[in-house]
Protein backbone atom coordinates (compact mmCIF):
# COMPACT_ATOMS: atom_id res chain seq x y z
CA UNK A 1 0.00 0.00 0.00
CA UNK A 2 1.42 3.39 -0.95
CA UNK A 3 2.04 5.73 1.94
CA UNK A 4 3.74 9.02 2.78
CA UNK A 5 7.37 8.98 3.82
CA UNK A 6 8.07 11.79 6.28
CA UNK A 7 11.39 13.62 6.47
CA UNK A 8 12.30 12.05 9.82
CA UNK A 9 11.99 8.59 8.20
CA UNK A 10 14.06 9.49 5.12
CA UNK A 11 17.81 9.83 4.97
CA UNK A 12 18.60 12.71 2.67
CA UNK A 13 21.36 15.23 3.21
CA UNK A 14 23.13 17.90 1.15
CA UNK A 15 20.16 18.18 -1.22
CA UNK A 16 18.40 21.15 -2.76
CA UNK A 17 14.95 20.98 -1.17
CA UNK A 18 11.83 22.68 -2.49
CA UNK A 19 9.73 23.16 0.65
CA UNK A 20 6.01 23.89 0.24
CA UNK A 21 5.66 25.92 3.40
CA UNK A 22 2.60 27.57 4.90
CA UNK A 23 3.46 31.25 5.31
CA UNK A 24 -0.14 32.41 4.79
CA UNK A 25 -0.05 34.59 7.89
CA UNK A 26 -2.89 36.89 8.90
CA UNK A 27 -2.19 40.54 8.10
CA UNK A 28 -3.10 43.83 9.79
CA UNK A 29 -4.97 46.48 7.76
CA UNK A 30 -1.56 48.09 7.03
CA UNK A 31 -0.25 44.73 5.65
CA UNK A 32 2.12 44.00 8.54
CA UNK A 33 1.94 40.55 10.18
CA UNK A 34 -0.89 40.23 12.70
CA UNK A 35 -0.12 36.66 13.76
CA UNK A 36 2.88 34.57 12.67
CA UNK A 37 1.73 31.20 14.06
CA UNK A 38 1.91 29.65 10.61
CA UNK A 39 5.58 30.59 10.20
CA UNK A 40 6.35 29.21 13.70
CA UNK A 41 4.54 25.96 12.90
CA UNK A 42 6.85 25.35 9.93
CA UNK A 43 10.06 26.02 11.90
CA UNK A 44 10.61 22.41 13.15
CA UNK A 45 10.65 21.15 9.54
CA UNK A 46 12.85 24.04 8.36
CA UNK A 47 15.33 23.46 11.21
CA UNK A 48 15.37 19.69 10.65
CA UNK A 49 16.17 20.12 6.94
CA UNK A 50 18.86 22.74 7.64
CA UNK A 51 20.48 20.56 10.30
CA UNK A 52 20.98 17.90 7.61
CA UNK A 53 22.92 20.40 5.43
CA UNK A 54 20.15 20.79 2.85
CA UNK A 55 19.73 24.00 0.86
CA UNK A 56 16.20 25.31 1.21
CA UNK A 57 13.98 26.94 -1.38
CA UNK A 58 10.62 27.85 0.17
CA UNK A 59 7.37 28.14 -1.81
CA UNK A 60 4.27 29.70 -0.27
CA UNK A 61 1.29 31.93 -0.91
CA UNK A 62 0.05 34.95 1.02
CA UNK A 63 -3.61 35.88 0.94
CA UNK A 64 -5.49 35.93 -2.39
CA UNK A 65 -3.76 38.43 -4.69
CA UNK A 66 -5.22 39.24 -8.10
CA UNK A 67 -2.01 39.06 -10.12
CA UNK A 68 1.18 40.73 -8.87
CA UNK A 69 0.34 42.96 -5.94
CA UNK A 70 3.13 44.37 -3.76
CA UNK A 71 0.76 44.47 -0.76
CA UNK A 72 0.91 40.67 -0.68
CA UNK A 73 4.65 40.31 -1.17
CA UNK A 74 6.41 37.73 1.00
CA UNK A 75 8.90 40.46 2.07
CA UNK A 76 7.24 40.58 5.50
CA UNK A 77 7.61 36.81 5.82
CA UNK A 78 11.28 36.87 4.80
CA UNK A 79 11.99 39.50 7.45
CA UNK A 80 10.19 37.48 10.17
CA UNK A 81 11.86 34.23 9.11
CA UNK A 82 15.26 35.88 9.46
CA UNK A 83 14.34 36.91 13.03
CA UNK A 84 13.68 33.25 13.88
CA UNK A 85 16.78 32.01 12.01
CA UNK A 86 19.31 34.83 12.56
CA UNK A 87 22.37 32.83 11.49
CA UNK A 88 20.89 32.29 8.01
CA UNK A 89 20.66 34.72 5.15
CA UNK A 90 17.02 34.72 3.96
CA UNK A 91 16.57 36.03 0.41
CA UNK A 92 13.41 36.81 -1.52
CA UNK A 93 13.46 35.67 -5.16
CA UNK A 94 11.29 38.20 -6.97
CA UNK A 95 10.62 36.00 -10.02
CA UNK A 96 12.12 32.52 -10.12
CA UNK A 97 11.31 32.17 -13.85
CA UNK A 98 13.50 35.10 -14.89
CA UNK A 99 16.03 35.05 -12.01
CA UNK A 100 19.73 34.55 -12.74
CA UNK A 101 20.37 30.77 -12.64
CA UNK A 102 23.52 31.49 -10.59
CA UNK A 103 21.31 32.54 -7.69
CA UNK A 104 20.21 28.90 -7.32
CA UNK A 105 23.47 27.28 -8.49
CA UNK A 106 25.58 29.23 -5.97
CA UNK A 107 23.17 28.90 -3.03
CA UNK A 108 25.04 27.93 0.14
CA UNK A 109 23.83 25.97 3.18
CA UNK A 110 23.62 29.25 5.08
CA UNK A 111 21.17 30.77 2.60
CA UNK A 112 17.42 30.22 2.49
CA UNK A 113 15.68 31.28 -0.72
CA UNK A 114 12.00 32.23 -0.53
CA UNK A 115 10.16 32.44 -3.85
CA UNK A 116 7.82 35.42 -4.17
CA UNK A 117 4.10 34.76 -3.50
CA UNK A 118 3.34 31.72 -5.69
CA UNK A 119 -0.22 33.01 -6.26
CA UNK A 120 1.30 35.88 -8.28
CA UNK A 121 1.50 33.25 -11.06
CA UNK A 122 -1.87 32.32 -12.64
CA UNK A 123 -0.40 28.91 -13.60
CA UNK A 124 -0.27 27.96 -9.90
CA UNK A 125 -4.04 27.70 -9.43
CA UNK A 126 -4.45 26.07 -12.84
CA UNK A 127 -1.97 23.35 -11.82
CA UNK A 128 -0.19 23.93 -15.13
CA UNK A 129 2.20 21.03 -15.81
CA UNK A 130 4.88 23.13 -17.52
CA UNK A 131 4.88 25.51 -14.56
CA UNK A 132 5.11 22.55 -12.14
CA UNK A 133 8.13 21.22 -14.07
CA UNK A 134 9.87 24.61 -13.85
CA UNK A 135 9.32 24.66 -10.09
CA UNK A 136 10.54 21.08 -9.77
CA UNK A 137 13.68 21.89 -11.81
CA UNK A 138 14.92 24.13 -8.97
CA UNK A 139 15.59 21.23 -6.61
CA UNK A 140 16.39 17.55 -6.01
CA UNK A 141 13.69 16.81 -3.45
CA UNK A 142 10.18 18.10 -2.63
CA UNK A 143 8.79 18.42 0.91
CA UNK A 144 5.22 19.47 1.75
CA UNK A 145 4.68 20.94 5.21
CA UNK A 146 1.58 23.01 4.36
CA UNK A 147 -1.35 20.98 5.69
CA UNK A 148 -3.65 24.00 5.30
CA UNK A 149 -3.04 23.91 1.53
CA UNK A 150 -3.48 20.16 1.01
CA UNK A 151 -7.11 20.41 -0.12
CA UNK A 152 -5.98 22.52 -3.09
CA UNK A 153 -5.08 21.04 -6.46
CA UNK A 154 -2.41 23.61 -7.28
CA UNK A 155 1.00 23.28 -8.91
CA UNK A 156 3.07 23.70 -5.75
CA UNK A 157 0.86 21.19 -3.90
CA UNK A 158 0.03 18.38 -6.35
CA UNK A 159 1.96 19.22 -9.53
CA UNK A 160 5.59 19.29 -8.35
CA UNK A 161 5.53 15.90 -6.51
CA UNK A 162 4.97 14.18 -9.88
CA UNK A 163 8.49 15.14 -10.93
CA UNK A 164 10.55 14.77 -7.73
CA UNK A 165 11.06 12.40 -4.78
CA UNK A 166 8.41 13.75 -2.40
CA UNK A 167 8.14 13.71 1.40
CA UNK A 168 5.90 15.02 4.17
CA UNK A 169 7.18 17.55 6.72
CA UNK A 170 6.89 17.32 10.51
CA UNK A 171 3.85 19.62 10.78
CA UNK A 172 2.05 17.64 8.09
CA UNK A 173 2.84 14.44 9.99
CA UNK A 174 1.47 15.85 13.27
CA UNK A 175 -1.73 17.09 11.61
CA UNK A 176 -2.47 13.84 9.76
CA UNK A 177 -1.65 11.55 12.71
CA UNK A 178 -3.54 13.56 15.36
CA UNK A 179 -6.71 14.11 13.33
CA UNK A 180 -6.75 10.52 12.02
CA UNK A 181 -6.36 9.06 15.51
CA UNK A 182 -9.13 11.27 16.90
CA UNK A 183 -11.59 10.55 14.09
CA UNK A 184 -10.96 6.81 13.72
CA UNK A 185 -11.90 5.94 17.28
CA UNK A 186 -13.40 8.98 18.97
CA UNK A 187 -14.11 8.65 22.67
CA UNK A 188 -17.78 9.32 23.38
CA UNK A 189 -19.60 11.65 23.82
CA UNK A 190 -18.21 13.16 20.62
CA UNK A 191 -19.18 16.83 20.22
CA UNK A 192 -18.62 18.87 17.05
CA UNK A 193 -19.07 22.65 17.08
CA UNK A 194 -19.51 24.19 13.63
CA UNK A 195 -19.80 27.94 13.10
CA UNK A 196 -18.89 30.51 10.48
CA UNK A 197 -21.14 32.09 7.90
CA UNK A 198 -21.47 29.81 4.92
CA UNK A 199 -23.33 26.51 4.99
CA UNK A 200 -22.23 25.81 1.39
CA UNK A 201 -18.70 24.71 2.40
CA UNK A 202 -19.90 22.73 5.41
CA UNK A 203 -23.00 20.85 4.23
CA UNK A 204 -21.29 17.56 3.41
CA UNK A 205 -19.19 17.79 6.57
CA UNK A 206 -22.28 18.24 8.78
CA UNK A 207 -23.79 15.24 6.97
CA UNK A 208 -20.66 13.21 7.79
CA UNK A 209 -20.63 14.45 11.41
CA UNK A 210 -24.22 13.30 11.94
CA UNK A 211 -22.87 9.78 11.35
CA UNK A 212 -19.93 10.20 13.76
CA UNK A 213 -20.82 12.68 16.50
CA UNK A 214 -23.32 12.53 19.34
CA UNK A 215 -23.92 16.29 19.23
CA UNK A 216 -23.39 18.86 16.49
CA UNK A 217 -23.62 22.37 17.93
CA UNK A 218 -24.32 24.95 15.25
CA UNK A 219 -23.65 28.69 15.57
CA UNK A 220 -22.80 31.73 13.48
CA UNK A 221 -24.50 32.59 10.18
CA UNK A 222 -24.73 28.84 9.59
CA UNK A 223 -27.28 28.51 12.41
CA UNK A 224 -29.61 31.04 10.74
CA UNK A 225 -30.10 28.74 7.75
CA UNK A 226 -31.11 25.93 10.14
CA UNK A 227 -33.42 28.25 12.11
CA UNK A 228 -35.06 29.13 8.79
CA UNK A 229 -35.47 25.41 8.10
CA UNK A 230 -37.41 25.23 11.38
CA UNK A 231 -39.69 28.00 10.16
CA UNK A 232 -38.40 30.82 12.39
CA UNK A 233 -38.45 34.45 11.26
CA UNK A 234 -34.81 35.59 11.33
CA UNK A 235 -35.22 39.23 10.29
CA UNK A 236 -32.33 40.58 8.25
CA UNK A 237 -29.85 38.04 9.62
CA UNK A 238 -27.41 36.41 7.20
CA UNK A 239 -28.98 33.32 5.65
CA UNK A 240 -28.43 31.17 2.56
CA UNK A 241 -32.09 30.76 1.67
CA UNK A 242 -31.35 28.44 -1.25
CA UNK A 243 -29.82 25.99 1.26
CA UNK A 244 -32.81 25.82 3.61
CA UNK A 245 -34.13 22.59 2.03
CA UNK A 246 -30.68 21.02 2.48
CA UNK A 247 -30.65 22.08 6.14
CA UNK A 248 -34.06 20.41 6.62
CA UNK A 249 -32.67 17.24 5.09
CA UNK A 250 -29.69 17.29 7.50
CA UNK A 251 -32.01 17.73 10.50
CA UNK A 252 -34.02 14.69 9.32
CA UNK A 253 -30.82 12.68 8.74
CA UNK A 254 -29.50 13.53 12.21
CA UNK A 255 -32.75 12.42 13.85
CA UNK A 256 -32.45 9.04 12.11
CA UNK A 257 -28.86 8.63 13.31
CA UNK A 258 -29.77 9.69 16.87
CA UNK A 259 -27.39 12.64 16.61
CA UNK A 260 -28.55 15.90 18.15
CA UNK A 261 -28.08 18.97 15.93
CA UNK A 262 -28.24 21.66 18.62
CA UNK A 263 -29.25 25.13 17.45
CA UNK A 264 -29.29 28.43 19.36
CA UNK A 265 -32.41 28.96 21.48
CA UNK A 266 -31.64 32.65 21.92
CA UNK A 267 -29.51 35.17 20.03
CA UNK A 268 -27.99 38.61 20.45
CA UNK A 269 -29.51 41.06 17.97
CA UNK A 270 -27.91 44.41 17.24
CA UNK A 271 -26.11 46.67 14.80
CA UNK A 272 -23.05 44.94 13.28
CA UNK A 273 -21.28 48.33 13.00
CA UNK A 274 -21.88 49.44 16.59
CA UNK A 275 -19.28 48.20 19.07
CA UNK A 276 -20.43 50.46 21.94
CA UNK A 277 -23.82 48.86 22.42
CA UNK A 278 -23.68 45.10 22.90
CA UNK A 279 -27.13 44.48 21.42
CA UNK A 280 -29.94 42.65 23.22
CA UNK A 281 -30.84 39.02 23.77
CA UNK A 282 -34.06 37.61 22.30
CA UNK A 283 -35.46 34.09 21.95
CA UNK A 284 -35.17 32.67 18.41
CA UNK A 285 -38.95 32.72 17.98
CA UNK A 286 -39.04 36.44 18.82
CA UNK A 287 -36.55 37.95 16.37
CA UNK A 288 -38.08 41.23 15.10
CA UNK A 289 -38.55 41.58 11.37
CA UNK A 290 -35.72 44.04 10.67
CA UNK A 291 -33.26 42.65 13.25
CA UNK A 292 -29.86 41.03 12.69
CA UNK A 293 -28.73 38.08 14.85
CA UNK A 294 -25.00 38.51 15.61
CA UNK A 295 -24.12 36.11 18.44
CA UNK A 296 -25.50 33.31 20.60
CA UNK A 297 -27.43 34.34 23.72
CA UNK A 298 -26.88 33.39 27.38
CA UNK A 299 -29.35 30.47 27.37
CA UNK A 300 -27.59 28.98 24.32
CA UNK A 301 -24.19 29.46 25.99
CA UNK A 302 -25.44 27.51 29.03
CA UNK A 303 -26.80 24.75 26.78
CA UNK A 304 -23.62 24.54 24.65
CA UNK A 305 -21.43 24.75 27.79
CA UNK A 306 -23.19 21.81 29.47
CA UNK A 307 -22.72 19.62 26.36
CA UNK A 308 -19.05 20.62 25.90
CA UNK A 309 -18.35 19.95 29.60
CA UNK A 310 -19.31 16.26 29.33
CA UNK A 311 -17.61 15.64 25.97
CA UNK A 312 -14.68 13.23 25.58
CA UNK A 313 -13.90 14.27 21.97
CA UNK A 314 -14.37 17.84 20.67
CA UNK A 315 -13.91 19.28 17.19
CA UNK A 316 -14.45 22.99 16.66
CA UNK A 317 -14.38 24.97 13.43
CA UNK A 318 -15.83 28.43 12.88
CA UNK A 319 -16.81 31.31 15.19
CA UNK A 320 -20.37 31.28 16.57
CA UNK A 321 -20.93 35.02 16.18
CA UNK A 322 -19.86 38.15 14.30
CA UNK A 323 -16.47 38.17 16.07
CA UNK A 324 -15.03 41.01 13.94
CA UNK A 325 -16.99 43.34 16.23
CA UNK A 326 -15.81 42.82 19.87
CA UNK A 327 -19.38 43.34 21.11
CA UNK A 328 -20.41 40.11 19.37
CA UNK A 329 -17.47 37.82 20.10
CA UNK A 330 -18.57 36.77 23.59
CA UNK A 331 -20.23 33.57 22.39
CA UNK A 332 -17.10 32.50 20.51
CA UNK A 333 -14.89 33.28 23.54
CA UNK A 334 -17.29 31.31 25.73
CA UNK A 335 -17.05 28.23 23.46
CA UNK A 336 -13.24 28.51 23.53
CA UNK A 337 -13.08 28.71 27.35
CA UNK A 338 -15.56 25.84 27.70
CA UNK A 339 -13.36 23.63 25.49
CA UNK A 340 -10.14 24.72 27.26
CA UNK A 341 -11.65 23.90 30.66
CA UNK A 342 -12.64 20.37 29.70
CA UNK A 343 -9.33 18.65 30.33
CA UNK A 344 -10.88 15.18 30.03
CA UNK A 345 -11.51 15.62 26.32
CA UNK A 346 -9.33 15.32 23.23
CA UNK A 347 -9.94 18.65 21.50
CA UNK A 348 -9.12 19.73 17.95
CA UNK A 349 -9.63 23.35 16.98
CA UNK A 350 -8.97 24.61 13.47
CA UNK A 351 -9.57 27.24 10.86
CA UNK A 352 -8.04 30.67 10.31
CA UNK A 353 -11.24 32.47 11.34
CA UNK A 354 -11.62 30.35 14.46
CA UNK A 355 -8.09 31.17 15.61
CA UNK A 356 -8.44 34.85 14.67
CA UNK A 357 -11.72 34.95 16.60
CA UNK A 358 -10.18 33.83 19.86
CA UNK A 359 -9.44 37.05 21.71
CA UNK A 360 -6.98 35.70 24.27
CA UNK A 361 -4.50 33.05 23.29
CA UNK A 362 -3.42 32.00 26.78
CA UNK A 363 -5.61 28.88 26.85
CA UNK A 364 -4.33 27.50 23.53
CA UNK A 365 -1.98 25.20 25.47
CA UNK A 366 -5.05 23.49 26.96
CA UNK A 367 -6.32 22.48 23.50
CA UNK A 368 -5.02 19.03 22.44
CA UNK A 369 -4.36 20.05 18.84
CA UNK A 370 -4.64 23.45 17.19
CA UNK A 371 -4.85 22.68 13.48
CA UNK A 372 -3.34 25.08 10.95
CA UNK A 373 -6.00 24.04 8.43
CA UNK A 374 -9.57 25.30 8.18
CA UNK A 375 -11.00 24.01 4.92
CA UNK A 376 -8.27 21.36 4.80
CA UNK A 377 -9.10 20.09 8.29
CA UNK A 378 -12.83 19.88 7.50
CA UNK A 379 -12.28 18.14 4.18
CA UNK A 380 -9.81 15.73 5.79
CA UNK A 381 -12.38 14.80 8.48
CA UNK A 382 -15.00 14.38 5.78
CA UNK A 383 -12.98 12.37 3.23
CA UNK A 384 -10.09 10.86 5.20
CA UNK A 385 -7.54 12.20 2.72
CA UNK A 386 -6.71 15.27 0.59
CA UNK A 387 -5.21 15.84 -2.90
CA UNK A 388 -1.94 17.16 -1.41
CA UNK A 389 -1.64 14.06 0.79
CA UNK A 390 -2.35 11.66 -2.08
CA UNK A 391 0.31 13.44 -4.19
CA UNK A 392 2.99 12.46 -1.65
CA UNK A 393 2.09 8.75 -1.55
CA UNK A 394 4.64 6.64 -3.35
Amino acid sequence: MSKITYIDEAQFKNKRVLLRADFDVSLNPNYTIADDARIRNNLPTIQYLLKNHNRLICVAKLDRPKGRDSKFSLKVVVKRLHQYLPVYKVKLVDDFLSADKKLFANQTEKEILVLENIRFYPEEKKNDSRFSKKLAALSDVYVNDAFAMCHRTESSVVGVPRYLPAYGGLLLKREIETITKTIKKPKKPFVAIIGGAKIETKITLIGKLTEMADYVLVGGGLANTFLCAHGYEIGKSYCEYEKVAKARQLLFLAAQKHTAIVLPSDVVIGDPNNSENGGKVVKVDQIPRGAVALDIGSETKAKFGAIIAKAKTIIWNGPVGYFENPAFRRGTDFVYYAIAHNQEATSIVGGGDTLAAISSKEYLGKITHVSTGGGAMLEFIEKGTLPGIEALKK
